[in-house]
């Protein structure tokens, strides 16, 4: 089973729950990177194709293999945090993890509290209805897909969008450049995806939200390195999803329309 931690945002302070991914190995055993819970999260604040990767041993057959490092998003103000990883050498006497004053806290699973210090009941579940980002109940598990190229990351974006429900999702584009925005289309649905590593910004988000008006349809942002802060102002202002997609290939909502999106499906 994934490990399952709670991360305080290096950003805004708030607290974000997170599931190490699980990979298999070429052997066919399960491995997963080991979180160096002693250490505390960064904001990354520039992102490269190289630097996304850490080594990760197979506890089966001791094969070292390249996998995504963990990250995770704040849903409360869109800083994407890098989680420090243990090296292979170094499984063997951790070093213990903080209180629960830390940057760690122990977590039952999955899920994410958006109401911080002051506004969760104590229930455990942060305000929330039960509908978790990417796993809500009424629908099975979203099956990610490990994001390499900028191509991959068009194909995640397109992937979710069925999960979410909406139907014959394309590209008007035959062979769009993973350098560059990508459209998506589907039947109640204008997307935007943004492989590049740079913060998506204002215009994009004001060009997805006229596009979608124009078709009479929602409009969809897909990011792969967040969002500039008056990106994410104008998407709260016109009501436009913001999702965040780390190099695991599962999206991560990073407003409020972007929950709601989720909860309820196409």
């Amino acid at each position: 089973m994934a490990e399952a931690v709670r991360v305080r945002c290096p950003g805004c302070r708030r607290e974000n729950g997170y599931a190490v991914p699980v990979f298999p190995c070429a052997c066919g055993s399960p491995v997963a990177p080991l979180l160096d819970l002693s250490a505390p999260p960064r904001a990354l604040t520039h992102r490269t194709w190289a630097g996304q990767w850490v080594t990760v041993r197979c506890g089966a057959c001791g094969r070292d293999g390249e996998w995504p490092h963990p990250e995770v998003g704040c849903a409360a103000c869109g800083t994407v945090a890098r989680l420090p990883v243990r090296p292979p050498d170094g499984a063997e006497g951790a070093r213990g993890t903080e209180g629960a004053d830390g940057p760690w806290l122990p977590g039952p699973g999955p899920h994410t509290d958006r109401t911080g210090d002051d506004g969760d009941d104590g229930d455990g579940d942060g305000g929330r209805t039960g509908a978790e980002p990417g796993w809500p109940g009424a629908r099975p598990p979203f099956l990610p897909v490990t994001i390499r190229t900028g191509h991959d990351a068009v194909a995640t974006a397109a992937l979710y969008l069925r999960w979410l429900g909406f139907r014959d999702v394309r590209r008007p584009d035959a062979a769009p450049p993973p350098a560059a925005a990508v459209d998506l289309r589907a039947p109640g649905v204008v997307a935007q995806v943004d492989p590049t590593t740079a913060p998506t910004g204002l215009r994009a988000v004001e060009c997805v939200w006229l596009n979608a008006l124009t078709a009479a349809a929602s409009g969809v942002c897909f990011s792969l390195a967040g969002y500039t802060d008056e990106a994410r102002q104008r998407a709260g202002e016109l009501a436009v999803p913001l999702f965040v997609m780390d190099l695991t290939g599962v999206p991560q909502p990073v407003n409020d329309p972007a929950e709601e999106l989720v909860a309820r499906g196409a």
